[in-house]
């Protein structure tokens, strides 16, 4: 049978919407991580810098494309080459429509968070000696390595349930994290072979993944149910368990949960969200700042004292409905960083089309630099720039820490999302394979 003829077979499946696969909630401890200095939610090839033969670039992941363009990593953030994360595409079609339970999976991720698309790429990093770049791909379910010179692939790890999310690495650049978000599982990678080194529980959809204090701990954040259109606040319950939860990054066993909602009852905003989405931490790692769903702006987490110490609300667009069901995946804001110095934060407002600056001292925002639908937030290989992803202009920009206004734009690939610093051969330009 043709992939054409499997193809067609699939569309009598077009109207399902994957369930959630829920997985027990592990219980509480009340340890907490030491924060020392270390990594930032930014920081994943902090191991790979410096090393000899290799250039510094960013890795921007196309998610409806299936392809990853590598670009500068500062100046002109130029495009230097392109690279195909999905050159067994064929072979994965052809598993998913002989499969009705993966088929009825893969077209819900199309309906659902892919907003009618197929999610090819959510996040990427590359190897410490720059040869290959690990992917996560949504829609088949998996982590893969690419051979950066070749453009094969050099292994491949499907994880647990029907879909992988955000991925993190390691200081060292040894270790990549996974969220397996329909199977509430985080799973760790070695990154050079594809071979779990373990694997821990989260609540409902695992989503972003940071290590922290070294490489030591590692936090997961589940965002909970995002794609029905529950979206009321009377609703909320039927979000699912959502939660940070942090373990010993070696043996993998739980050493906190942190519950924001009570935490939020207790600052005195019982009407957000407690759905924790990108995060990052100031550098000494003692303060955490959040973006939350449904919300025009962001959080201060004290960690030693554990409790939230301020809020941002963020200007709303004029133009931006406020029908909750129509924002993507209950995310009004997507995309949070911060300067090495630790006194500047770059904000991307996803459904109100723009990004800032704003100053951590004063959580005053800058310029609200016009952007559409920004979908993250990183900093600059020089760290002088904030770097969004346009997903629905197909380009990234830099926005100047120092001033707040944009200085370069460049296209890249259909609807990209994550940005990652990465680093390749010094002579790289891409595949041989083009």
């Amino acid at each position: 049978m043709s992939l054409r003829t499997l193809s067609a077979l699939a569309t009598a499946f077009t109207m399902a919407v994957a369930g959630s696969v829920t997985a027990a909630a592990a219980s509480t401890a009340p340890a907490a991580p030491r924060a020392t200095p270390g990594t930032t939610a930014q920081a994943g090839a902090i191991g790979q810098a410096g090393a000899a033969g290799l250039k510094e670039v960013m890795f921007v992941g196309n998610n409806w494309d299936g392809t990853a363009d590598v670009i500068a990593s500062r100046g002109d953030f130029a495009r230097i080459g392109r690279v195909n994360v999905i050159p067994d595409k064929d072979q994965r079609l052809a598993e998913i429509y002989l499969n009705p339970v993966k088929l009825i999976y893969f077209l819900g991720i199309r309906n659902g968070p892919g907003e009618g698309h197929d999610q090819f790429v959510d996040d990427m990093y590359s190897t410490p000696d720059g040869s290959a770049m690990v992917v996560s791909r949504p829609s088949f379910a998996d982590v893969v390595s690419i051979d950066l010179a070749t453009g094969r692939m050099n292994w491949r790890f499907p994880v647990s349930g029907y879909r992988s999310d955000h991925m993190a690495v390691s200081p060292d650049g040894t270790r990549v994290a996974v969220s397996a978000s329909t199977s509430n599982t985080v799973h760790v990678l070695d990154i050079r072979t594809g071979k779990q080194l373990g694997s821990f529980k989260t609540g409902d959809k695992p989503h972003e993944n940071v290590f922290t204090d070294g490489g030591k701990y590692l936090w997961n954040m589940s965002i909970g149910e995002v794609n029905t259109a529950l979206d009321d606040p009377a609703m909320d319950w039927t979000k699912g368990d959502r939660r940070i939860t942090v373990v010993d990054a070696t043996t993998f066993k739980q050493v906190k949960v942190i519950d924001m909602r009570p935490r939020l009852d207790a600052f005195g905003r019982k009407d957000l969200s407690d759905a924790v989405r990108p995060v990052t931490f100031t550098p000494e790692q003692s303060t955490l700042y959040f973006q939350v769903s449904f919300f025009n702006g962001f959080l201060e987490y004290d960690v030693a004292s554990d409790r939230i110490t301020r809020v941002k609300t963020l200007p709303k667009n004029p133009a931006t409905s406020e029908d909750r069901t129509t924002w993507v995946n209950d995310s009004r804001h997507h995309g949070l960083s911060m300067n090495a110095a630790g006194d500047k934060l770059c904000v991307a407002g996803t459904m109100d089309d723009y990004a800032t600056i704003v100053d951590r001292s004063s959580l005053q925002e800058g310029p609200l630099v016009t952007a559409s639908k920004p979908y993250w937030a990183t900093v600059s290989g020089d760290g002088a720039s904030c770097v969004i992803s346009e997903s629905g202009a197909d380009r990234v920009t830099a926005i100047d820490f120092a001033t707040g206004k944009k200085v370069a734009s460049v296209a890249v690939g259909d609807h990209p999302q994550r940005v990652r610093i990465a680093h390749v051969a010094a002579d790289w330009s891409g595949p041989s394979t083009g």
